[in-house]
């Protein structure tokens, strides 16, 4: 796979609609064939149409987002700690929350030293300039002990729509680690956490979704879940 680094262009601050499903691999690449030539991929992915992504995300003493992912309970926020395609060339620390059951995504940029201090669970210096997003998760790591958990890893292909500001990403190969040690490593253990064949598919959008779009992901049998990939990479980590 072409080591390409992906730039998240959508505006924080914004709550979106998201909704996710399990889906076989045929229904996978169904939607795939069906959305190819209606609405475009994203302009970082790699020529053969797909990124990496590898998140590391924390949690209290407690598991306390594990337990409210569980729970469903509204609102809702997680950190996590991501890379695109293995590279450490881009790293953002990342919120996100849940609200009134649309979602929305907070970020900033980390340094590799940043980063290394947090997936050895301790605490970077900062000075008063550093993002509060970083300044938030450090306080956090003071009083409710939050901590890298586990490492949550997939092959995305993104279409992107911008009316409506519309995302569809095909996730396949869903993984996860424990060692959260090797975040920034190229190869690190990796287990599957699905069934052979089971795949995501997750829609995302503002305010609408076109009807043309709307149309072309209404595949029968597709089973809605709740749970994120977060939960389940920790379900069967436990």
């Amino acid at each position: 796979m072409e080591s390409k680094v992906f730039d998240p262009s959508l505006a924080e601050n914004r709550y979106r609609h998201e909704f996710k499903y399990l889906c076989s691999y045929a229904q996978l690449k169904m939607l795939e064939a069906r959305l190819r030539g209606l609405v475009p991929l994203d302009p970082h992915v790699g020529e053969d149409g797909i990124y990496n992504i590898r998140s590391l995300y924390f949690d209290d003493y407690y598991d306390r987002y594990l337990k409210e992912n569980e729970a469903g309970t509204d609102p809702r926020e997680k950190f996590r700690i991501r890379i695109y395609n293995h590279s450490s060339e881009k790293i953002s620390l990342e919120l996100k929350k849940k609200v009134r059951g649309k979602t929305q995504k907070l970020s900033c940029r980390l340094t590799e030293e940043q980063c290394r201090t947090l997936m050895a669970g301790e605490i970077p210096d900062l000075d008063k300039d550093a993002p509060a997003l970083l300044q938030k998760l450090c306080l956090l790591m003071r009083t409710n002990l939050l901590r890298p958990k586990v490492i949550v890893e997939y092959d995305r292909v993104p279409y992107v729509y911008p009316q409506g500001n519309v995302r569809i990403t095909l996730d396949e190969n869903i993984r996860s680690s424990s060692r959260v040690d090797l975040f920034l490593e190229d190869q690190i253990p990796l287990r599957p956490i699905l069934m052979a064949g089971q795949h995501v598919l997750e829609v995302k959008y503002d305010e609408y979704i076109p009807d043309f779009i709307y149309r072309t992901v209404q595949i029968e049998n597709l089973r809605q879940t709740a749970f994120s990939k977060y939960y389940l990479c920790r379900k069967y980590n436990l």
